[in-house]
């Protein structure tokens, strides 16, 4: 296919030239807020510029030059139109996630369809750009990567409509995972408790944020030791949306509920106790930031601790070296950070302070004990944050998910939770 730029725009329709010039400006003008926003320096705002300058162009040509003198060129043009359309919108706009776990129950329940906004926070440029249509991390069918690490960009991202705040449902890439490029790691949804620049500590499986205690989420879960005279049975537990549970046969029960779940089971007959369980202070070398011989923390008692935000200048000592390793290793890149004793080097020399590049979060989830979340891998750094969860488009209960009856796709639809607000 044979280019001379002059020749070949006047190929386009009228509609396709205009649009074509509005995109150029909306382009130019993402290339200059990019610049102007963010400290990625000047080669990934313009390799992005380049590439949907491109794209959109290389389509144009495809559906004017080629297209008719091709078997299927409608197909493909179709093919085309939707991957550059979809593309943009998942990248810039919003895109839909699926809830795989229990660690938001109930607020948010497996098999709850969610949408999720890229212009709350801002929409993140992708920073591992070669890769499959509408595929994260593997191919179907084939296996393999789904993405090339040929090309690389830094880390930017537009300006939002709004910031991240206290207890907003986030979608971040989990970063505890190595094994992927950042925008590439698993998806993962919580609660942010903790915002840049604030403190944090858990008493007893209370929260509290610059000492006050935060507001609990209305559906959020904790684990309670229930005892009593006499069985209580699966179908009463499901009439009162209690569907997490264990039980040794001799009157005890080990359940994940919620406040309103221990009110109503408190009116059950043969009931003795229902108790909250919470680990206290001890050996919790899976609590970070793992180093239970210096901070004995649990997940229910737990700091404090700072969540740092950009330009903070961190004393460095014999508990931050620990806290903040993750933060100046892994996130901001000092590949050479390493302790020895109760110091910490860079490039071999010793550093009494970091100044930090980034801001930085504390996911938790709503279901506290069944929640892997910040007490286990640590804080959650701003080039991680996908979006914010705005509302379920669709809700689908899995068949037997709790060992129940088997049900047909539509008994499993949770018609109440559709198009319910996030919150």
């Amino acid at each position: 296919m044979k280019f001379n730029f002059k020749k070949d725009w006047q190929l386009l329709s009228k509609r396709a030239a205009i649009f074509y010039i509005v995109f150029s400006v909306l382009n130019l003008l993402t290339f200059v807020i990019l610049i102007l926003s963010s400290n990625s320096g000047i080669i990934s705002p313009i390799i992005y510029f380049v590439f949907w300058q491109v794209a959109i162009w290389v389509y144009y040509m495809f559906r004017y030059k080629m297209r008719k003198s091709m078997s299927g060129g409608e197909w493909i043009d179709a093919g085309m139109f939707a991957i550059i359309a979809a593309t943009l919108i998942r990248t810039f706009f919003i895109e839909a996630y699926q809830i795989p776990t229990s660690s938001m129950e109930k607020s948010l329940l497996r098999g709850d369809f969610l949408f999720v906004s890229k212009l709350n926070y801002g929409p993140r440029v992708p920073m591992t750009p070669i890769s499959f249509p509408f595929v994260h991390q593997e191919l179907p069918l084939l296996g393999g990567k789904a993405y090339s690490e040929a090309l690389k960009l830094a880390y930017c991202r537009l300006p939002g409509i709004e910031t991240i705040e206290n207890n907003d449902i986030v979608v971040f890439n989990y970063p505890g995972e190595d094994n992927h490029p950042t925008d590439k790691k698993t998806n993962y949804i919580k609660r942010c408790v903790a915002i840049a620049g604030d403190s944090l500590k858990v008493v007893d499986g209370w929260v509290y944020v610059n000492g006050k205690r935060a507001q609990v989420a209305i559906n959020g879960q904790m684990s309670y030791a229930m005892q009593t005279s006499i069985a209580v049975g699966r179908r009463d537990l499901e009439n009162i949306d209690i569907s997490e549970y264990g039980t040794n046969g001799t009157g005890y029960y080990e359940l994940f509920i919620t406040e309103q779940n221990k009110d109503a089971l408190a009116q059950f007959q043969g009931v003795i106790d229902i108790s909250k369980k919470i680990d206290e202070l001890g050996n919790y070398p899976e609590i970070f930031p793992h180093i239970p011989e210096q901070l004995p923390w649990s997940r229910d008692n737990y700091g404090s601790i700072y969540v740092p935000k950009k330009g903070d200048i961190l004393p460095m000592n014999s508990r931050t070296i620990w806290i903040y390793k993750d933060l100046i290793q892994k996130y901001e890149g000092n590949n050479s950070y390493e302790i020895k004793g109760d110091k910490a080097y860079i490039n071999g020399k010793e550093i009494a302070e970091y100044t930090v590049k980034m801001n930085y979060y504390f996911m938790m989830g709503d279901n506290r004990h069944r929640s892997a979340d910040s007490r286990y891998w640590g804080f959650v750094p701003e080039d991680h944050i996908v979006g914010k969860a705005l509302f379920i488009w669709m809700s689908i209960e899995q068949d037997g998910i709790y060992g129940g009856r088997h049900k047909n796709i539509l008994s499993r639809i949770r018609w109440s939770r559709l198009f319910n607000r996030i919150h």
